[in-house]
């Protein structure tokens, strides 16, 4: 495939940067794959306080995936902080405890959408993909 056609085949994704905010090496390490196989770069924070740092610094991110659960700082409180400086980026949460409150608390914090775990590589996929070519 000619390099013309492939970046128009890839469309949204050649190289646009989304922040991780995972904790968890499994899944940073299944999450990494899955965006970077898509034509993502990736940033990784492993608490809510990079999360927000890394935020500030690169204020060119398409899209955040933000882990609930984290140390230092909860990623609903790193989705205040960042909202606050940047309320136009999609952030995207994920979680293992998708109970009906929760998904208010994610949405009131800040988020736009969120993800439960465990996921699959179309369900990732899917959630990126429609935030990112919407921006």
């Amino acid at each position: 495939m000619s390099e013309a056609i492939k970046e128009k085949f890839d469309g949204q994704s050649s190289g646009k940067k989304i922040l991780l905010a995972e904790d968890d090496p499994q899944s940073l390490a299944y999450l990494s794959i899955v965006l970077e196989s898509e034509g993502y770069s990736v940033i990784i924070a492993r608490n809510g306080n990079d999360a927000v740092k890394i935020s500030k610094e690169n204020p060119d991110l398409a899209l955040i995936l933000m882990d609930i659960k984290m140390p230092k700082k909860s990623g609903l409180d790193a989705t205040r902080e960042i909202r606050a400086f940047n309320p136009e980026i999609p952030i995207i949460a994920q979680t293992a405890f998708a109970l009906a409150g929760d998904k208010e608390n994610i949405l009131v914090a800040g988020c736009n959408d969120y993800i439960s775990k465990p996921f699959n590589r179309a369900d990732i996929v899917c959630i990126v993909k429609k935030y990112i070519e919407q921006a």
